[in-house]
Order: structure tokens, then C-alpha cells, then sequence
């Protein structure tokens, strides 16, 4: 899958997220950035925390295993995940 590398602390999921949106959605790839929606704002974190609650769900993984490597106060991110394989996480995310 485009985008998705790997690194000494786990895996590394550069990702477009648009805010606000009516639903939580994976929108697909876009230059090479995972396209997501979620519905909450882009206010004191929220958008971020949902972000990352959103993924954990998806990538059946505990939250404490996600974080934001970079982007925290931008529409695009880099999100670190641990404890997940990157064939595991290219395949849920099909």
C-alpha cells in the first residue's frame, strides 16, 4: 500500500484527515497519504484523540499503541503504530 513504511519503533501511516465530517470514514489513498474522515472537530485535540480512538478500533489494537509521530496541529500526519505487523495493517485497512 502507498505510504505505509516501516521503522525501528513500529509502523509509520502518513495520513490526510478532514474533520467535521458527516461520518467516520477511510477515504483512501491520495498522494500517497491514507485519506480519513471523522466527525469531530479540529478543537483543544479532539479531532487528533478521535483520530487515533478511530484507529485503534480499526486496527484492532489497544490506543496506548498509536500516536502521532507528527502533524498534531496539521490536516496531515504521521501516525506510529506498535505492536501490529505492516502486512496486518495493509490488510485491514483494504
Amino acid at each position: 500500500m502507498s505510504g505505509i513504511s516501516e521503522s525501528k519503533d513500529g509502523i509509520l501511516i502518513p495520513i490526510r484527515l478532514s474533520p467535521r465530517a458527516s461520518k467516520d470514514a477511510l477515504l483512501g489513498w491520495n498522494n500517497d497519504r491514507l485519506k480519513i474522515s471523522i466527525t469531530s472537530p479540529p478543537v483543544a485535540g479532539k479531532a487528533n484523540a478521535h483520530l487515533l480512538k478511530f484507529l485503534s478500533r480499526l486496527l484492532k489494537v489497544p490506543r496506548s499503541n498509536i500516536r502521532i509521530k507528527s502533524g498534531e496541529k496539521s490536516r496531515d500526519k504521521t501516525v506510529l503504530i506498535e505492536g501490529i505487523s505492516r502486512q496486518k495493517v495493509e490488510e485491514l485497512l483494504r
